[in-house]
């Protein structure tokens, strides 16, 4: 236990050092061209990723002020589109009916970034091709190889896989530090954070 303790902090070290800054620049940079183009971002995810979706969600309307939305905080809505539609579209589908455009980004978290053969996380694929149909933003935060997501986001950070028994625990561990990375950045804060903002008394 205790060497798979100090490998994951290691592991951990190794990450932050690869990560590309300049993908996370831009990122910031799309992001800030989104609000001043008064778009909206659409944050997907499935697992952990709906989990952090729902976060960031909260962190880019209250920190940012962009407008946000992710189809996985409406459980009604997201379980009937699955029961009705079928687990591939119910994404899509409900991207469409929140008329995504030009103006708007699809902001992914995923571990491996979508997969066509294999069929992995199509829900999210079915959404990148609908945003790329309608030329909105695609960003991401994946591992793997980056998967469907690489390939076709204009600004995507890929997790390095350093512990092949740990991918999934540090890529999304690495997507939340990312994100409050983005949402904390001078470019793109537009309100100040509690305790950053408090005066603590001793």
């Amino acid at each position: 236990m205790t060497n798979y303790i100090g490998a994951f902090l290691e592991a951990t070290q190794e990450i932050a050092v690869r990560l590309d800054q300049h993908v996370i620049d831009r990122m910031i940079e799309l992001l800030v061209d989104v609000r001043s183009n008064h778009g909206r971002v659409f944050f997907l995810g499935v697992g952990g990723g709906a989990a952090h979706a729902s976060h960031a969600v909260n962190d880019f309307r209250k920190i940012a002020g962009i407008e946000c939305y992710a189809p996985t905080d409406n459980v009604a809505e997201l379980t009937a589109r699955t029961n009705d539609d079928g687990w591939e579209s119910c994404y899509a589908n409900w991207l469409r009916v929140s008329r995504l455009h030009e103006r708007d980004a699809v902001f992914v978290f995923s571990v491996g970034g979508g997969s066509v053969i294999p069929p992995l996380s199509t829900n999210i694929i079915r959404s990148l091709e609908l945003a790329h149909r309608v030329g909105a933003r695609i960003l991401g935060v994946v591992g793997r190889d980056g998967g469907c997501t690489a390939k076709i986001a204009d600004a995507c950070v890929v997790i390095p896989t350093v512990l092949d028994d740990s991918i999934t625990p540090l890529v999304e561990a690495f997507q939340a530090v990312i994100w409050h990375l983005v949402v904390s950045h001078p470019r793109l804060k537009v309100n100040e954070m509690k305790w950053e903002s408090t005066t603590v008394l001793v």
